[in-house]
């Protein structure tokens, strides 16, 4: 498979905000994604600090496309947050050969799981059985194992929503090809791309 690179962005002050500040990072990107066609799938996100009680004060990109990262990295926000002193931005560098893969995955039943996501989708099945006539599905009592995963915030550019991304690490054997959603996440189904387990 062909070379990888990637940059890293960390975050300076000690009391940052850290899934804030990966939302406003991963929303850059997906706009970069969103106004460069050639970009979309194929950078990777990757939270090089992660641990069980905290997402990091790093963020990195990861991609088999050196020039689309370069591009990225340039990105207005990230260059005032640069000068600002808030962050700190990585050359982009080539990725180490022989690291273990990681897989970000985005994981969206997750928030099916939560009770504001309930009472929409039995209101939805509410209105939708008015429409057609039929009998309003009863509300499923679901109660659901997560595995471990961290909360970030992010808004939609579209809709001018807000909204969590829920994510996931999952350890991989071997590397999967350059195959993620427009935010840089591996799915529960077709977007299964790794990254590199690069720590700093």
């Amino acid at each position: 498979m062909k070379q990888r690179y990637y940059f890293y962005i960390r975050y300076l002050p000690s009391e940052a905000d850290c899934g804030l500040l990966a939302g406003r990072c991963i929303s850059q990107m997906h706009k970069f994604m969103v106004n460069n066609k050639q970009a979309m799938n194929q950078i990777g996100v990757n939270f090089p600090s992660w641990r069980v009680d905290s997402i990091g004060h790093t963020i990195a990109f990861v991609s088999e496309d050196k020039e689309l990262l370069i591009g990225l990295s340039f990105q207005p926000y990230f260059s005032v947050m640069k000068e600002e002193e808030l962050f700190e931005l990585s050359a982009v560098s080539e990725a180490p050969e022989g690291a273990a893969e990681v897989r970000f995955v985005r994981n969206q039943t997750i928030g099916k799981s939560f009770i504001g996501s309930k009472k929409r989708r039995m209101k939805r099945s509410m209105i939708r059985a008015e429409q057609t006539g039929a009998e309003p599905l009863p509300e499923a009592d679901e109660e659901r194992e997560v595995e471990h995963f961290h909360r970030i915030p992010i808004s939609s550019g579209s809709s001018m929503q807000d909204f969590i991304l829920h994510v996931q690490k999952e350890h991989v054997g071997e590397r999967v090809r350059a195959s993620f959603n427009s935010y840089g996440f591996a799915t529960n189904q077709d977007k299964r791309g790794t990254v590199p387990d690069i720590h700093f």
